[in-house]
């Protein structure tokens, strides 16, 4: 009766982190499709400098990450339906699916930690590239200054350094804001703008990534206890 009991504990504990584990995968699904669909990314990522398109690296994590959203949605249903039955079958395909899904956290975990930086890189160098050619009237110059406005109005900066970002205002105001006194004092640095916006969105996918890594290892203990007791149950 003691592990009859017991076990009973255990699968409805199970059930529960596995409800809260489906919730996390909606939210993240939520989370991704809403950065996916944010104005200021796409306004920028969607830019094309003549054959140029501007770097897609983002966007690569945001897949992931919707891939994730719904693999979690899933895994948790299946994981709530195997305890429910208590079933070892169900079970282990949950506990197998739950590794699989570990592992491919922590893969793309490293890849996002490697490329963290080269994501606001690409981005700057796209917006140089761009900002060059529209004040060196380059043949080009038509479809870089639509560019580097967009990068302007989008995130309300001017320039890519400090000389740059201070008297651009004042002698090409069809790049930058007009209220060129007010820009001159601001010193609104596009690169500072740049990272700033991909490091809070990346800081946002991180914090999502612990929180799901931390219920996955609950989940993948209090299962493999969960079959553990279901087969000395079905001993006794």
């Amino acid at each position: 009766m003691g592990v009859e009991g017991c076990t009973k504990c255990i699968k409805y504990l199970l059930f529960v982190f596995n409800f809260i584990f489906w919730l996390a995968g909606g939210i993240i699904l939520g989370v991704a499709l809403w950065l996916r669909h944010d104005s200021q990314t796409t306004n920028i990522l969607y830019l094309q400098l003549g054959d140029k398109q501007a770097p897609n690296t983002f966007y690569v994590g945001i897949y992931i990450l919707i891939a994730v959203g719904a693999v979690m949605m899933f895994v948790g249903f299946l994981g709530c339906y195997g305890a429910i039955q208590e079933s070892q079958c169900l079970l282990g395909t949950f506990f197998t699916c739950l590794v699989i899904l570990f592992a491919c956290e922590v893969a793309a975990g490293i890849w996002g930690f490697v490329n963290k930086d080269q994501i606001a890189k690409d981005v700057k160098q796209f917006y140089d590239q761009a900002l060059q050619q529209a004040l060196m009237g380059e043949s080009e110059a038509n479809n870089a200054k639509a560019v580097v406005k967009t990068f302007h109005e989008t995130l309300d900066c001017c320039g890519s350094d400090i000389v740059t970002a201070t008297f651009t205002p004042v002698w090409r105001d069809d790049l930058c804001r007009k209220d060129s006194l007010k820009s001159f004092f601001e010193n609104t640095n596009c690169h500072k703008k740049i990272d700033e916006l991909f490091s809070g969105k990346l800081y946002l996918i991180g914090i999502a990534a612990v929180v799901v890594a931390v219920i996955m290892i609950f989940e993948m203990i209090l299962s493999m206890v969960l079959c553990c007791g279901i087969r000395n149950s079905s001993v006794y």
